[in-house]
């Protein structure tokens, strides 16, 4: 990749392709580069203590020196989250952000104590320009404020990446600037970088406002109960008219949820959401009458430690269900999650609340993402020669491949690509590139990449087969053996409800140890190498399980007086 070919355009993939987070990727011409997002996923439940993962930062490490800004679309985790840790690996000269997303970066940035004095706002109306490289932006319609979508033109072509967006066209907030991407689209774009979460849904999806209505209905048939309502803390835009809809019914509102604090905060400030005058203590939450005050929580995804979780098993300290409460989740379910939130919903119906999902009968969400009919609106306008679909998995992708097939765009330059990957672009004319290496980066509190695929399969087996513990005292210049081995274990069995399997595993053992203390050249590797080839199978014989041995030997030295 530093051998790259003079005035070549390149295209770098480092996160957000086979998935729904980490977004990140990069334009390179000569020795400038432009990074645009920097996001995060959070792990599935096989990557037992990891915290985040992160894209691979390798790249970016060895071409530092032409690292000339990171670009933000929007302050959305899967966009920002990464940015702390990226700051802590390498040095990114300017950070550029629209409004919101650059509030919600200076709070993760003051949170985890890094200073950082380059953090830049940008508007629709911005232009920037790094070297040979152009940059611009226009505003799109997403769940959260201030969301934009990149044009990066370099002397070998245009580059649009839409970021996260739909088209709504009676949005909560600011419309999306069809004019400008027409605009693009008539100077001429070669390739769009395209949002697939959502290409695989017909039609078009449902506007904001439709989901205000429902929420005033729903409201107005809970006129008397007091409501929680569940959703997601970044859609800024819900929270809004969750505000509005509250106001209206003179309702206060009481927030539980950090994140859920720190997105409304920061609205509250950037003038995002009114009725800053709603806002209540849990304390005087608790006093008013059911018909007063509406409860917005985190925890529309089942998250064992959000707010309404805790409150539907009854271990929130400051909030208890009532019998006539009502809980409104305004969210859909994230892939994954559907059984964590069935069994909240459970929970709260056995405590004898009503309960309202989404569905087709109450709009109570709509996607901040385009359904294929606006995927197919995006196309017209921006008229790409080229597509590289992104932010989604295979199937995602493969579906906007095909919406951009049947727009026109030809088969051959349509591009699915994978982490890693790479597309050079000359003259106007896009082919594949090299493949890098495209790992995950494994979070797990303060270490950065120390976690690997060793360590998470290690915890598997501790998870689901235990650890044994083999102590063992020995005199290594009598090459001698003190004791019996002792044989303690932790999610394996029950030592004291299994004494004859531990009585066979320690003589097992012990057998072992003194064939290999007879060995004059063992030392203490060659015994732990010894003990757990030998153990490994026998216990498996025994007991049809792998547990993780770990033996612990202590060198004696005997008494000869």
């Amino acid at each position: 990749m530093n051998n790259q070919k003079t005035n070549e355009t390149k295209i770098v993939v480092l996160g957000g392709l086979g998935e729904v987070g980490k977004n990140m990727y990069c334009v390179m011409h000569n020795d400038a580069i432009v990074i645009i997002d920097a996001g995060v996923s959070f792990p599935e439940s096989e990557l037992m203590g990891v915290d985040y993962v992160l894209p691979d930062f390798t790249f970016l490490k060895e071409n530092e020196d032409k690292i000339k800004a990171l670009l933000i679309t929007h302050g959305h985790e899967d966009h920002i989250g990464g940015i702390p840790f990226l700051l802590q690996s390498i040095n990114i000269p300017a950070i550029y952000a629209p409004n919101h997303a650059k509030e919600l970066i200076a709070v993760k940035l003051q949170d985890r104590n890094i200073r950082y004095d380059n953090l830049f706002v940008y508007t629709e109306n911005t232009r920037l320009k790094f070297k040979e490289i152009e940059v611009e932006f226009f505003r799109t319609t997403h769940s959260i404020p201030d969301s934009h979508g990149i044009s990066i033109n370099t002397p070998d072509g245009r580059i649009c990446t839409t970021g996260d967006y739909k088209f709504d066209l009676t949005p909560i907030g600011p419309m999306a600037d069809l004019y400008k991407m027409a605009t693009l689209g008539e100077q001429g774009v070669d390739l769009m970088i395209g949002d697939s979460t959502n290409a695989l849904n017909e039609g078009f999806s449902n506007s904001e406002s439709v989901v205000d209505e429902t929420l005033g209905e729903m409201f107005e048939k809970c006129k008397n109960n007091r409501i929680i309502i569940a959703t997601f803390a970044s859609n800024i835009y819900r929270v809004k008219h969750i505000f509005e809809t509250c106001y209206k019914h003179n309702r206060k509102i009481c927030i539980f949820g950090r994140s859920m604090e720190n997105n409304i905060n920061i609205s509250i400030n950037g003038g995002y959401i009114d009725h800053k005058e709603l806002l209540i203590s849990p304390e005087e939450a608790n006093n008013l009458k059911p018909n007063e005050v509406t409860l917005l929580c985190t925890g529309s995804q089942g998250e064992p430690l959000a707010a309404l979780s805790r409150i539907s098993n009854g271990t929130h300290k400051q909030i208890k269900l009532r019998p006539d409460d009502v809980v409104i989740f305004s969210s859909s379910a994230i892939p994954g999650n559907a059984l964590s939130i069935s069994k909240i919903v459970n929970r709260l119906y056995l405590k004898g609340v009503k309960v309202y999902t989404n569905h087709a009968l109450a709009d109570l969400h709509t996607s901040g993402h385009a359904n294929e009919e606006e995927v197919k609106l995006m196309i017209r306008l921006l008229k790409p020669k080229y597509l590289m679909p992104f932010h989604g998995d295979y199937r995602m992708l493969k579906k906007q491949a095909d919406i951009g097939i049947n727009c026109g765009i030809p088969k051959e330059n349509t591009f699915i690509l994978k982490n890693g990957d790479t597309l050079n672009l000359k003259d106007h004319v896009i082919t594949k590139g090299e493949s890098m290496p495209g790992a995950d980066i494994y979070v797990d509190g303060n270490r950065i990449g120390e976690i690997g695929s060793a360590v998470i399969k290690d915890r598997k087996i501790m998870a689901n087969d235990g650890i044994l513990v083999v102590i063992i005292n020995v005199d290594m210049k009598k090459r001698e053996l003190l004791i019996k081995p002792n044989i303690t274990t932790r999610g394996f069995i029950l030592v004291n409800e299994n004494e004859e399997l531990i009585h066979k595993i320690e003589a097992k053992a012990e057998a072992t140890l003194r064939t290999s203390l007879q060995d004059s050249k063992t030392n203490f590797a060659n015994l732990k190498n010894d003990l757990t080839e030998n153990l490994y199978p026998f216990i498996y014989n025994l007991t049809g399980r792998k547990p993780i041995i770990l033996p612990i030997i202590l060198d004696i030295k005997k008494d000869n007086k």
